[in-house]
C-alpha cells in the first residue's frame, strides 16, 4: 500500500489523496471489478492516517460509483466499472475540423505569435506596442480600486453588450475633438481589442467568396481573420502615398485601410485619395474598414483627420484600440459603425461574449474623463518624438544612403527600405547575434515584396539604446552580401 498511495503532507487533503489513488487504480486496472478493496483498518494502519481518513476516501468511492459495500464483508470494486470506457490509452482519436477550424490551423502556422519571439535582447527594436514606462499606473490603480468599492451588488450582473455607457460616451467625446470622427455615443461598440472588432466584421458583413479589398501589404490579424471567414482577397499595391484608388477593383464587398499610418509601410493617404477612396465605396456600394492604430502619435504639423470624418454617405466602420496607447492586456478597443448597422453590431457582440469586462471599462471611462488619458497622450508624444529623432539622426550617422525610411511622419515604427537585395532572414539572424532584435517587412505583404525591408519600432527604447543599436545594425549590413 505504501508503494501505491505515496501521500503528502503539502498537497490536497489526506482523504482526497487516498480516494483519487484508489478511483485512479480501479481506472487503470491494479484493481479489477468485483476484487474486494483492503478494509479501512488495514489502509489506516499501513499509511498512518486516522481510520476517519480512510472512511471518508471510501466514502467518497461509494457515493461515486466506483465501490459497492456488502454488509458484513466489506468494500468491493464496482462491476460497472467492467462496461465502462477501455483502460487502455490509446492515442487521441482524429477530429474532423470545421472550415473555420482548418482555416484557424493554418493561420497559426503563418502568425508570428509572442510565445515564439527570441529572448529579449538588449536592443529590441518591438513594434506595435505601448509606452508602459511613460504610463501612469499609481493614477490608474487609484481609479480601478475606486471603481472597485463602489460597485454595487446589482452591478456585478451581465451589462450592455454594447459597453459601459459613460466609456462610450468619452470615447466618442476623445475621437470627435483628437481624430475628427463623426459619431454618437450609440455608435460606439466596445470589444476586446481591435482582432474582435475584426472577427466582429467579417462575420457581420462577409460571405465565403466575398470579394474583399486589401492593401498590398497588410496587418496579419486582418489578413488571417479574412481567409478564415473564406473571402476573395484582392491585394491593392502600395507607393510612398499608400494605397493608390486608382488601382481598386470595380466592386468588393471591403475595403480594409490604413490610411493614418499605413501597416507596415507608414505611409500616410493624401487628402485627394482619401476622397477618391470614399467616391470608390459609393459606386462599388461597398463599406471601407479604417483601422486607425495609430492615429493618435504623428510629428509633422497636425495629424490628417481621420477617414470616417469624411465620410457621407455612412460607409465607412471605424476600428480603435487602447493597445497602443495603453498597454496591450487591458484588452479594449472599439467600433465605430454607421447607424443603421448599430443594433446588429451589438446583438453580434452578445453572441460572442456578451459584453467586455465591466470594472476595466468603468476605470477606462474615467480616466478618459478626468483628462489623464490626454495628458498622457501628450507626454508620449513628446517622448515618441525624441525618440523618433534620435532614430533618423542615427540612420543618417551610420547607415546613410544604404537605406530608404518610410513611415517616419507618424505611429511609433518606421521601415528601413534596404538598397541592397539581400536576404531579410538573414540580416534579421545576424543582428540578433549582435544582441539586436529587428523585424522584416517581408511578413506582411500579401505577394513576394518586390524589395528587402526592416520594421523598427522605438515606443520602448531609450535614445543612447537607439543610437548604440543602430550602429550595430550598421556594422551587420556591412558584411558580406547574402542574395535573396
Amino acid at each position: 500500500m505504501r508503494s501505491v498511495i505515496p501521500l503528502s503532507k503539502t498537497e490536497e487533503p489526506l482523504f482526497r489523496q487516498v480516494y483519487r489513488r484508489f478511483r485512479n487504480g480501479i481506472l487503470d486496472g491494479t484493481f479489477s471489478a468485483g476484487q474486494k478493496l483492503p478494509s479501512t483498518r488495514e489502509v489506516s494502519e499501513q499509511l498512518g492516517v486516522s481510520r476517519t481518513v480512510a472512511l471518508m476516501a471510501y466514502e467518497q468511492l461509494l457515493s461515486e460509483g466506483f465501490a459497492t459495500g456488502r454488509l458484513g464483508s466489506g468494500t468491493y470494486v464496482s462491476k460497472a466499472v467492467e462496461s465502462g470506457p477501455s483502460r487502455t490509452r490509446r492515442p487521441s482519436p482524429r477530429v474532423t475540423l470545421s472550415r473555420f477550424g482548418k482555416a484557424a490551423t493554418e493561420a497559426g502556422r503563418r502568425i508570428h505569435l509572442p510565445s515564439q519571439a527570441p529572448r529579449p535582447q538588449a536592443y529590441d527594436f518591438a513594434f506595435g506596442i505601448s509606452d508602459i514606462e511613460s504610463f501612469p499606473f499609481q493614477a490608474w490603480r487609484r481609479i480601478l480600486q475606486r471603481c472597485a468599492r463602489r460597485t454595487r451588488v446589482a452591478q456585478l450582473d451581465y451589462a450592455s453588450a454594447g459597453g459601459h455607457a459613460g466609456l462610450r460616451q468619452a470615447i466618442c467625446a476623445h475621437l470627435r475633438r483628437a481624430r475628427a470622427v463623426s459619431c454618437d455615443a450609440e455608435q460606439v461598440i466596445v470589444v476586446n481589442g481591435s482582432q474582435q472588432a475584426l472577427d466582429l466584421i467579417t462575420r457581420v458583413l462577409i460571405e465565403v467568396g466575398d470579394s474583399v479589398v486589401l492593401e498590398g501589404a497588410s496587418y496579419q490579424g486582418t489578413r488571417e481573420v479574412l481567409r478564415a471567414a473564406g473571402a476573395h482577397l484582392v491585394p491593392v499595391p502600395l507607393d510612398r502615398d499608400g494605397l493608390d484608388p486608382a488601382k481598386l477593383p470595380s466592386a468588393a464587398r471591403l475595403a480594409f485601410v490604413t490610411p493614418s499610418h499605413q501597416f507596415p509601410t507608414g505611409a500616410i493617404l493624401p487628402l485627394a485619395r482619401r476622397l477618391a477612396l470614399l467616391e470608390w465605396a459609393k459606386r462599388a456600394k461597398a463599406l471601407i474598414i479604417e483601422d486607425d492604430y495609430d492615429g493618435e502619435f504623428y510629428y509633422q504639423g497636425q495629424p490628417i483627420e481621420s477617414l470616417q470624418g469624411l465620410d457621407q454617405q455612412g460607409r465607412v466602420i471605424y476600428i480603435g484600440t487602447f493597445s497602443r496607447t495603453i498597454f496591450s492586456a487591458l484588452r479594449i478597443g472599439y467600433l465605430i459603425v454607421p447607424k443603421t448597422l448599430v443594433k446588429t453590431f451589438t446583438a453580434a457582440k452578445w453572441l460572442c461574449d456578451r459584453h467586455t469586462a465591466s470594472l476595466e471599462q468603468e476605470t477606462l471611462a474615467e480616466f478618459i474623463a478626468s483628462g489623464l488619458y490626454e495628458r498622457y497622450l501628450r507626454r508620449v508624444r513628446r517622448r515618441n518624438a525624441n525618440r523618433r529623432e534620435a532614430l533618423l539622426e542615427a540612420i543618417r550617422e551610420f547607415l546613410g544612403d544604404r537605406v530608404e525610411v518610410s513611415g517616419d511622419g507618424a505611429g511609433a515604427h518606421v521601415v528601413l527600405w534596404l538598397k541592397r537585395q539581400e536576404s531579410e532572414r538573414h540580416v534579421i539572424r545576424r543582428a540578433l547575434e549582435q544582441g539586436i532584435l529587428v523585424y522584416g517587412v517581408g511578413p506582411y505583404h500579401v505577394a513576394k515584396p518586390l524589395r528587402p525591408g526592416l520594421l523598427l519600432g522605438y515606443s520602448r527604447l531609450r535614445e543612447r539604446e537607439i543610437r548604440e543599436g543602430i550602429r550595430r545594425l550598421a556594422e551587420v549590413l556591412s558584411q558580406p552580401l547574402k542574395r535573396r
